[in-house]
C-alpha cells in the first residue's frame, strides 16, 4: 500500500487510488416525491445545473425499471433528432431521456403520444438548462408533466440522512410545535469553513481537500465554455468569466445592474442579460423584494446569491478554508449557503413558500421572508456564533411596518451550537439544524 493515501470519510476507510467516486450513490431528499409524481403524471421533467446528480439519481430509482437513453450536443444518437418518431417507436416507456435539451425534436412526438395515452410514468426527461429548449418544453407539456427542480446536496444529502423532513419544513407548517421539539444538529464531517470552500456539488464532497480548487475551476471552465456557448450569444468568453467572478464577489446583495455593468464597461441591458443567463443555467438565483403592495413586491430590486459557495470561493481565488473567518465575504459567504439550503430544503413542499426579502428606506432589512400559508416567516441570516437581541432589529422593524399582517416568530440562523430565546417573539437557530 506504499505511494496509496488512504481517507476516512464517515468511518468508511477508502483508498484513493481506487476510489470511484461514480460508483458512490447518496438517497436524495426528493426521493420519495419523485416517486409520488412519477406514479402520477405521465412526464416527469427534471432540471437542474450541471454535476448534481440527475443521473444518478434516476439510475439508483426509477432506472432500475425503465430504459435510459443519454444525448449528446455533437452526436444524434440513434437518429433521434431525424426521426423522433422511429426513435420513439424503438424505445417504449418506460423510459428515461437524459439530457433532452440535446435531441429538442422529440418533445413534440412525446406529447402527441401522452394525448393519446395519460399512464402514469411513461417519460422521465432531465435537462441542464432552463431557457430555450426547457423553456419550449414547459409551454408544450403543459398539462402532461410536472417540473421538477434538483439542487446540489442540502445537509441531510452530505450527512447521509436520506428523505428526511428538513427542520425547515417542519417549522413552516408549526413554527409553535418546531419551537417545542428537542433540536438536534447534523454531526458535520467537516468544518464550517471548509463546507463553505467546498461548497455542495456531490462530488466536492468526496474529492481530497488538496483537488478541491483544481475542481472548481474545472467545473467553472467547463461551464463557461461549454454551457454558455450553447445557449447563449456571448461574444467574450473572457469577460464572462470576468462577470461571473463579480457576481461571486457581489453575492447576498441587492441585484444592481448599473454596477455590475460599470465595473466591466458593459451596458446594463448586457449586464442584465448576462444575470438572466445565469439564472437559467442554475448558477444564481433571486429573492424578490417584499411590500404590502403586490405591484412593488416586482419593481424593488430583488438580492441575488450565486448557487454555490464553493464557486464563490473559487472566482474570489480562496484556495484554503482558514482564510475564510477573516474574509470581507465571509458574512456574505455564509448567508450564501443559508439561503441555498432553505431553497432545496422547502423544494420538498407544495406548494412552495414564496421567498422574499425587505429592507426599508431607513436600511431596516430583513435577509429572507418566507411567505406560507397566508403567514410570513421572518429570518436573519448571521455569521457570529452568540446572536443576540440586536440582531433581531430588522424583524423588529418589519413587525413594526406591518403590523396588521400575520407574522410567525423570527428566526436567527447562525453557527452557534443550540437554540435560543434571543427576545420574546424571535429565536437563533443553529445553521446545521437536523
Amino acid at each position: 500500500m506504499d505511494g496509496i493515501k488512504t481517507r476516512c470519510l464517515k468511518n468508511v476507510t477508502i483508498d484513493d487510488a481506487e476510489f470511484k467516486i461514480s460508483n458512490i450513490y447518496v438517497d436524495r431528499i426528493l426521493t420519495d416525491k419523485l416517486y409520488t409524481i412519477a406514479a402520477s403524471f405521465p412526464a416527469v421533467v427534471i432540471s437542474s445545473a450541471r454535476q448534481v446528480g440527475k443521473s444518478k439519481l434516476l439510475q439508483n430509482t426509477l432506472g432500475k425499471n425503465a430504459e435510459i437513453v443519454v444525448f449528446d450536443p455533437a452526436i444524434d444518437i440513434e437518429n433521434a433528432r431525424q426521426d423522433p418518431e422511429l426513435f420513439l417507436n424503438n424505445h417504449p416507456p418506460p423510459l428515461i431521456l437524459d439530457e433532452i435539451q440535446y435531441a429538442p425534436e422529440l418533445v413534440a412526438s412525446i406529447k402527441r403520444r401522452i394525448d393519446r395515452d395519460r399512464s402514469p410514468g411513461q417519460y422521465i426527461l432531465t435537462g441542464s438548462q432552463q431557457c430555450g429548449v426547457m423553456k419550449s418544453m414547459s409551454e408544450s407539456l403543459a398539462g402532461r408533466a410536472v417540473f421538477l427542480d434538483l439542487h446540489s446536496f442540502s445537509l441531510p444529502e452530505i450527512n447521509r440522512q436520506g428523505p428526511i423532513t428538513p427542520w425547515m419544513a417542519r417549522w413552516l407548517h408549526s413554527p409553535e410545535a418546531f419551537l417545542a421539539e428537542r433540536q438536534t444538529r447534523h454531526t458535520m464531517a467537516t468544518t464550517l469553513y471548509e463546507q463553505l470552500w467546498r461548497g455542495f456539488l456531490p462530488e466536492a464532497q468526496f474529492l481530497p481537500a488538496d483537488v478541491i480548487p483544481d475542481f472548481l475551476n474545472a467545473y467553472q471552465r467547463t461551464y463557461i465554455e461549454r454551457d454558455v456557448r450553447l445557449i447563449a450569444d456571448v461574444a467574450d468568453f473572457q469577460l464572462f468569466g470576468r462577470f461571473l467572478r463579480l457576481a461571486c464577489a457581489l453575492t447576498a446583495q441587492e441585484v444592481n445592474y448599473s454596477q455590475l455593468s460599470r465595473e466591466l464597461g458593459l451596458t446594463p441591458q448586457t449586464a442584465q442579460r448576462w444575470i438572466a443567463i445565469l439564472k437559467s443555467t442554475f448558477q444564481w438565483f433571486e429573492f424578490p423584494a417584499y411590500s404590502g403592495n403586490m405591484i412593488k413586491r416586482v419593481s424593488n430590486k430583488p438580492k441575488g446569491y450565486i448557487a454555490d459557495a464553493g464557486l464563490a470561493c473559487q472566482a474570489q481565488a480562496i484556495y484554503a478554508p482558514a482564510v475564510i473567518g477573516g474574509h470581507p465575504l465571509w458574512g456574505a459567504l455564509f448567508e450564501t449557503a443559508v439561503a441555498s439550503e432553505l431553497k432545496k430544503q422547502t423544494a420538498l413542499l407544495t406548494p412552495r413558500p414564496n421567498f422574499y426579502h425587505w429592507r426599508a428606506y431607513s436600511g431596516a432589512e430583513v435577509d429572507i421572508l418566507l411567505e406560507y400559508n397566508g403567514i410570513l416567516h421572518p429570518i436573519e441570516i448571521n455569521a457570529k456564533t452568540n446572536p443576540s437581541r440586536r440582531d433581531t432589529m430588522g424583524v423588529s422593524a418589519f413587525r413594526k411596518k406591518y403590523s396588521k399582517l400575520k407574522i410567525a416568530p423570527g428566526l436567527v440562523i447562525a453557527p452557534c451550537e443550540n437554540m435560543t430565546r434571543l427576545s420574546e417573539s424571535n429565536y437563533a437557530v443553529p445553521w446545521n439544524l437536523l
